[in-house]
């Protein structure tokens, strides 16, 4: 996006007056989708999806995200790094594929000025929802002055935007499959109109529609697995967009998709072993350990990045369980395999109860970042909404960033004037 000359500070506690344009985005969703009742689908279903207000960043603090996914991605890179993550993960996760995996997640906490308050990367995710969300609602921002409107994005930058995202799922298939072009997608989730970003499969298959390439969305037990291929009824698939939180593919339920997988009739995109190197929170216990860096061959340089970018973590166990509940205020407890919030907790927060489960196994503990401050109305009854920020990422590259404004532990888009914001960036 173009740059402004915008105090970020100010502009996120004091600019109330840009807004969604709710009529523009329904009509974008009507000519996207071809149906109109989806926008009071996503109303009546979804609320607090989208919010109203932007969020703006400095370029310092964009570019300082970008170097610590590079930084990261180098070292996931490493053999030996490979080696160590791999050995403890899911034997699914050691099928070698081709495949980059789309839409990697990387969401941090940014708050204050570039000059290193409050900066962190909290999670990596491997299926991270909202990127063609994120670009519709880019096609509805109103703006209030000259500086705004000049990072509002325009058509053509939305439209090349998805255009991208149409060449990543192509790219994986040629990475695959260099001899015929990608003809079927299946965008696969469990129980798929039910879930949230329901909307956002959607926009997927008519996105996919319009470049020439049949998708279908569909639940695992409406895949088969014959006569060496998969198959959507009478569908012979091609790649799956896997949107399952059941990361090794170890429910019955998915036999089919693991089967068509292991035997490499599909590319599955994004993948069980990506999850493995990237997503798993252990890590990051792993990313914030200068001695296991070094051990790793990891550069001085890289490691200086890392360390500075990433909240110090370590894995919760029975020799350091009376050290962090001594200093639980000071953390966050994650499981492993943990999405959207779930069964994550702040230490201030935390019960005998629940820290008898974290002893259980399975968790993390990560140093406390605060999340980054947007103000969303003044005045006596001013309401200040928490963010983190997300980059989508395609093989090391960043692709679009959004925010999302939320109250609470975690983000849960349950909060009025809260959800998706598009993200600007001044100087």
């Amino acid at each position: 996006m173009n740059t402004a000359h915008i105090n970020t500070d100010n502009f996120n506690s004091e600019c109330f007056c840009i807004s969604l344009d709710d009529q523009a985005l329904a009509n974008t969703m009507a000519a996207d989708i071809g149906n109109p009742a989806l926008f009071d689908l996503v109303r009546d279903r979804l609320p607090s999806l989208f919010s109203a207000r932007p969020v703006v960043l400095s370029q310092a603090q964009v570019q300082r995200m970008a170097r610590l996914i590079s930084a990261l991605e180098s070292v996931v890179a490493l053999p030996t790094y490979r080696e160590e993550v791999l050995a403890r993960s899911d034997p699914i996760a050691r099928h070698p594929t081709c495949a980059k995996s789309v839409f990697m997640g990387y969401d941090f906490h940014v708050h204050g000025n570039e000059h290193g308050q409050g900066f962190g990367l909290i999670e990596v995710n491997t299926n991270a929802g909202g990127a063609l969300l994120n670009a519709l609602l880019a096609r509805a921002q109103r703006a209030c002055c000259s500086e705004i409107e000049a990072m509002v994005p325009t058509a053509a930058q939305v439209d090349a935007l998805e255009s991208a995202f149409v060449a990543m799922f192509r790219n994986e298939w040629r990475l695959a499959q260099p001899d015929r072009p990608l003809q079927t997608v299946a965008i696969v989730d469990a129980s798929p109109e039910q879930q949230y970003l329901y909307p956002e499969f959607l926009l997927f298959q008519s996105l996919f529609k319009r470049h020439g390439v049949q998708a279908v969305i569909a639940d695992p037990s409406q895949l088969a697995w014959r006569d060496n291929r998969l198959w959507f009824d009478n569908i012979a698939i091609d790649l799956v967009y896997n949107r399952l939180t059941d990361f090794a593919l170890s429910e019955s339920a998915h036999a089919h998709l693991r089967e068509a997988y292991l035997q490499d009739a599909v590319v599955l995109t994004p993948h069980p072993q990506a999850h493995a190197l990237l997503a798993d929170k252990r890590n990051l216990a792993l990313l914030s350990n200068a001695n296991t860096l070094t051990a790793m061959g990891v550069p001085a340089a890289t490691q200086a990045v890392l360390l500075d970018g990433i909240p110090q973590t370590e894995v919760v166990t029975p020799a350091n369980a009376e050290h962090l509940w001594t200093q639980r205020k000071h953390h966050f407890f994650k499981p492993f395999a943990g999405y959207g919030g779930k069964a994550a907790y702040r230490g201030d927060k935390l019960t005998h109860r629940v820290w008898g489960e974290i002893l259980a196994g399975g968790y993390i503990a990560q140093a406390l970042v605060a999340p980054g401050e947007r103000t969303i109305s003044g005045g006596e009854s001013a309401q200040v909404l928490k963010f983190d920020v997300r980059n989508y990422t395609y093989d090391g590259q960043v692709q679009s960033l959004a925010a999302r404004l939320y109250q609470g532990q975690t983000t849960n888009f349950r909060t009025p004037g809260g959800g998706f914001a598009p993200v600007y960036v001044g100087l």
